[in-house]
C-alpha cells in the first residue's frame, strides 16, 4: 500500500496526541492528498457525510518485532492485556484507524482540494492509506461494550492557563489547547504533582503540571 495523503496540524510530537479519535473535537486538521490523488472527482458526495473513517500509519512506531501483550494507558500503564484487545499503536502492522468530523472542503491553487477535519488523533505529517465514510446505520452500535475500558474511572483535568501565557498561544488553538490538555496527556504511570512535563503544540512548547486535578500551564516558549 502507498499513502494517499496525509494529515497537517498542530502535533509535531506525539506527547499530547489524544489517546483516541473524538475526544478533543476541538482539534482541527487538513487531509492533504499526494499530487497523484488531487482529483476533485474523488471527493464527488463526501460532503454529504458529517464523519469519515481514516485508516493511516503509526509512522512512529513502526518496529520490526511484535510483542503479543501491551500496557494499555487506560490501566496506568501497567497491566498486560492482548495486543488485539487494545488500540495500541505497537501492532504487527502499524495501522490505526480513526474516526473524524467532516468540517469542510479547502480547495488551494496548488494542492487542490483538502479535507478539513476536526477530532482526529495523529501527528502532524501522518500518512494515511484510505478515507470511507462513516454509516450511522452500520457504524453505530449503541448496544456494544467496551471491555475493560468500560471498567476504568474516565477522568477530565481543570486546565488553568495565566492570561499573560494564554495570549501566547494563537487564539483558534487556545480551545483545542485546553481540551488536549483536559485529557491528561500525561503517561499513567506518572503521578509526579512536581513534575513539569513539556508538550510541543504548533510553534510553542507547553510546559505545565498537574496537581489535585488541575492542569497548570507553568511556561509557555
Amino acid at each position: 500500500m502507498i499513502p494517499i495523503a496525509h494529515i497537517e496540524n498542530a502535533f509535531d510530537t506525539k506527547f499530547g496526541v489524544p489517546r483516541q479519535s473524538g475526544l478533543v473535537e476541538e482539534l482541527r486538521g487538513l487531509v492533504v492528498f499526494e499530487p497523484e490523488y488531487r482529483d476533485e472527482q474523488a471527493l464527488r458526495g463526501i460532503e454529504e457525510f458529517s464523519h469519515l473513517w481514516l485508516l493511516w500509519e503509526f509512522s512512529e512506531a513502526k518496529r520490526d518485532t511484535w510483542s503479543p501483550t501491551v500496557r494499555p494507558p487506560r490501566l496506568g500503564g501497567n497491566a498486560r492485556m492482548g495486543v488485539f484487545a487494545t488500540r495500541s499503536p505497537f501492532r504487527p502492522n502499524a495501522i490505526g484507524l480513526s474516526c473524524v468530523k467532516l468540517v469542510g472542503i479547502r480547495k488551494d491553487p496548488a494542492r487542490g482540494c483538502m479535507l478539513e477535519i476536526a477530532g482526529a488523533d495523529m501527528m502532524n505529517g501522518t500518512p494515511i492509506y484510505d478515507i470511507k465514510p462513516y454509516l450511522p446505520y452500520a457504524d453505530c452500535h449503541p448496544e456494544a461494550t467496551g471491555g475493560f475500558t468500560d471498567v476504568v474511572e474516565r477522568h477530565t483535568l481543570q486546565v488553568e492557563i495565566p492570561p499573560e501565557l494564554e495570549c501566547k498561544i494563537p487564539e483558534q488553538l487556545r480551545a483545542a489547547l485546553r481540551g488536549v490538555l483536559a485529557q491528561d496527556p500525561r503517561p499513567g504511570y506518572q503521578q509526579d504533582p512536581d513534575r513539569v512535563y513539556g508538550m510541543r503544540y504548533g510553534e510553542q512548547d507547553i510546559r505545565f503540571q498537574v496537581r489535585d486535578g488541575i492542569a497548570r500551564v507553568v511556561e509557555i516558549q
